[in-house]
Parts: structure tokens; C-alpha cells; sequence
């Protein structure tokens, strides 16, 4: 009998726990109620013309340079430097330092600064590589918000920008504002409704800035104009938060398209500058990018640097090692560097020639409207001033993806489709 006692006690015990686990598994989940996020508008757009059957689908919604035949593009200086990384000995695979590699953030911030900074000379000038642009703007925008002496500082983005910049500051706390950017009427920049707005917003708000090929509009601010807006946040004490992701591959041309950050510096603007390599290098998924920061002093800088570490210690540990060996290599060796601005030239001017080639045909169909913006703009995207009603024909009747803003990628077009192109935006223009 008493051996039997133990057995039964098992026995009704197992029952009880088989009966719990019943119960929990058929109980609601805790995350009942997380609501369902929209798909993101890009990558919907890339899954939709990937899966359209159509032989004339025409891809302009994604953000990355594509060649004349349509297809991703590795720079043949980027293949050379990958060799000859194989090829080192000395590589390894080690944690990189917690703010990065050292040659890597020195090249980046010489790189949008110049070699003749003289805020880099007097040594306050301090850098973080993070993943990429995107991770860059965050950490300089999680900083801003545990740091940022005024309490309650509201962060201004253009209107319209890329989306992700009110993603990231509302993720970590701020209260998000737009200045005016883009004038329909024109189709250029909208100076006056900008400076109005950095006037009237209060002292020492954060404003951020596209230095070249604005994103999503392709509209640049002149020099002259760079001076009249570094004219009014000094006077309001706000702070510049600039997005780089397309230096070189805008213009061709490096030291133009970094004009506006480093005029910003010789006035002795304290800034964040937010480096990303994806375009101009191409290593889109490789997520090499860099927070340049210019600060008063030295000391101030590795104030900032070290509370930016204890923040990047905690969010992702260290940053990855391979595409940011490929830039600095690249940017410290002097043979690699002149083929880069080669490979940038390449493609800034493909770029170019598809804007004249669809200018062309949309002149030659006389097209309704004015379409000098098409190359007066820059970069990689256009915004063409199409309407959304319009594009959603051209999404249905033509296979054309782009964003309901009427926002196009240059770099999807080619000769073999940009007659295509234009005669189906003729099309909606005269009908839609």
C-alpha cells in the first residue's frame, strides 16, 4: 500500500500540470491587441513589380543605383579592395571597438569635413560608425534626447522628407515639426517658407538638413541660399542635424556636394553630420555609416563621444567590420580613392543623362506643363509633381512603380525605358 502512495501523488500531480498547460495554451495571447503595422512603402513596392508578370514593368521606387541593363551594380573599386582584404593576413574577425574603427571614422569625418578643417585641426571633431545612415541619425537623435540642454527642444524635418526622419526622433522623444521645403508651384525650394518657419521656431530647435540631393525631392539649396539659412539659425541658436547619404554620388563631385556642411563649420556651428556609404559606394547591405560630430572644444567632444559609446554599448555592442574596412582602405589609399571618385563620376553621371533623356521625350510628346525640374534637380530621385490619382494608373495600366507622392528613382530608368516611361506619364498628365 505504501508503495502504491507515491505513485497516485505522481500520478495526480502530472494532471495538474497537463491541465495548466491546457489552459494556457488555449488563453489569449498577451499580445492580443498589438495592432498589425503597415507594410513599408518602399519594400511593398519592390515585392509588387518583382511579383508583376509584365515584360515592360519599370521599377522606380527603390532607392538604389541600378546600370543601364537594370541590375544592382558593384563598384569595380569596391570588388579591388574586397580582394585585397582576402588576401591580409592580419585580418580577423574580432569585436571592433565599441565607437568603431579608428581608420574608418577618421577617413569618413576627412571625407565631409575636408582635409583643411580646421575644426578636425584643433582636434574637436569626434566620430561614431554605426549601421549605417539610419543608425546614425538614431544615435545622434537618442543623444540629443537624454542630452540636449533645452528641455522640451522640438526637432523640425522638411516637408516633404524621408520618412524615417520623424520615425526616429519621435522614437526616442521629440515632438516633430515640419519646415516648408518644396514649392509646388515652382517645383523648386521653397526658401521663404523655410526661413519664415526657422524664425519662428524657438531658439535652439533641431532642425534637419539634407546637404545634397534632398531626399525625396532632388531639390538642392543654392550656396547663396546654404548662407541665408545658416544666417538664420545662428541668430535662433538651433541646431544642425545634417543627413549625408549621397556625397560624390550626387554631383560627381565630393567637395561640392559636402559645400553646405563644411560652410556650416566655418561659421562655428556646432553640428551632427550623419554618413551613410550605401549609395556612394554601394555597400547597401554591408550598413557602413558614421556620426560626424563637431563640437566647440575637444573636451566637449569626448564628453559627447563617451556617453555616445555607453548608449551604442548597450543598442548593438560593437559595428560591423567588413564594409567599413572597404571605405577606409579605399579612402586612405590614394590609387583606390582617384578610381572611387571614378566609379562616383560613373554614376552621377548616368544619373544625369537619364534626367536629359526624359526631359527630351517628355518635350519632344509636349507633355503638358512645365518639366525643367526634371533636370534641374539632383541626385537620385525626382519629384515629378505627378499627382496620386496619377500614379495609381501608372501603377495599374502601366506597371510604373513609384510612391503615391509622384517621388521616381532616376536610376531605375534606362534607354530602353525611358520612352516607355514618358509617354505613360504623358498619357496620365493629358487624361488623369
Amino acid at each position: 500500500m505504501s508503495s502504491s502512495t507515491p505513485t497516485a501523488s505522481a500520478s495526480v500531480r502530472l494532471q495538474q500540470i497537463n491541465s495548466h498547460i491546457t489552459s494556457k495554451a488555449s488563453s489569449p495571447s498577451v499580445f492580443e491587441k498589438v495592432p498589425g503595422a503597415p507594410e513599408d512603402v518602399i519594400f511593398a513596392l519592390t515585392s509588387a513589380h518583382k511579383a508583376d508578370p509584365f515584360p515592360n514593368k519599370v521599377n522606380l521606387g527603390v532607392g538604389a543605383y541600378r546600370t543601364e541593363e537594370g541590375k544592382p551594380w558593384v563598384l569595380p573599386v569596391v570588388k579591388k579592395a574586397a580582394r585585397i582584404m582576402v588576401n591580409d593576413d592580419s585580418l580577423d574577425h574580432e569585436y571592433l571597438p565599441i565607437l568603431g574603427q579608428d581608420a574608418f571614422r577618421k577617413a569618413a569625418t576627412q571625407l565631409i569635413l575636408g582635409a583643411d578643417s580646421k575644426a578636425l585641426k584643433e582636434g574637436r571633431v569626434g566620430s561614431a560608425q554605426c549601421i549605417s545612415g539610419t543608425g546614425a541619425v538614431f544615435t545622434g537623435a537618442q543623444f540629443l534626447a537624454r542630452h540636449y540642454p533645452i528641455k522640451g527642444a522640438t526637432c523640425y524635418i522638411s516637408k516633404p522628407t524621408w520618412a524615417n526622419h520623424r520615425a526616429i526622433f519621435e522614437g526616442v522623444g521629440f515632438t516633430v515639426f515640419e519646415y516648408p521645403y518644396w514649392d509646388a508651384k515652382t517645383k523648386g525650394l521653397d526658401l521663404k517658407g523655410m526661413l519664415i518657419i526657422m524664425e519662428m521656431a524657438p531658439a535652439g530647435s533641431i532642425f534637419l538638413l539634407h546637404p545634397c540631393a534632398h531626399n525625396p525631392t532632388g531639390v538642392d539649396p543654392t550656396p547663396d541660399q546654404w548662407r541665408q539659412i545658416a544666417d538664420v539659425m545662428a541668430a535662433k541658436n538651433h541646431f544642425a542635424f545634417f543627413d549625408c547619404a549621397y556625397q560624390g554620388f550626387a554631383s560627381g563631385d565630393l567637395d561640392k556636394d559636402a559645400f553646405s556642411v563644411r560652410y556650416f563649420v566655418e561659421r562655428g556651428f556646432e553640428l551632427f553630420v550623419a554618413q551613410s556609404f550605401s549609395k556612394n559606394f554601394g555597400l547597401y547591405s554591408e550598413r557602413a555609416g558614421n556620426l560626424t560630430i563637431v563640437a566647440k572644444t575637444p573636451k566637449i567632444k569626448d564628453q559627447i563621444e563617451s556617453q555616445i559609446a555607453k548608449a551604442q554599448r548597450a543598442v548593438i555592442s560593437n559595428p560591423p567590420a567588413y564594409g567599413s574596412r572597404i571605405v577606409s582602405l579605399v579612402l586612405s589609399d590614394k590609387d583606390l580613392y582617384q578610381e572611387w571618385n571614378q566609379n562616383l563620376k560613373s554614376m552621377a553621371n548616368r544619373i544625369i543623362e537619364m534626367r536629359r533623356l526624359l526631359f527630351n521625350e517628355l518635350t519632344r510628346l509636349k507633355t503638358p506643363g512645365s518639366w525643367n525640374h526634371i533636370v534641374d534637380q539632383i541626385g537620385m530621385f525626382s519629384f515629378t509633381g505627378l499627382s496620386a490619382p496619377q500614379v495609381k494608373v501608372l501603377k495599374e495600366k502601366y506597371h510604373v512603380y513609384l510612391t503615391d507622392n509622384g517621388r521616381i528613382s532616376m536610376a531605375g530608368l534606362n534607354t530602353k525605358n525611358v520612352q516607355y516611361f514618358a509617354q505613360a506619364v504623358d498619357d496620365v498628365v493629358r487624361n488623369h
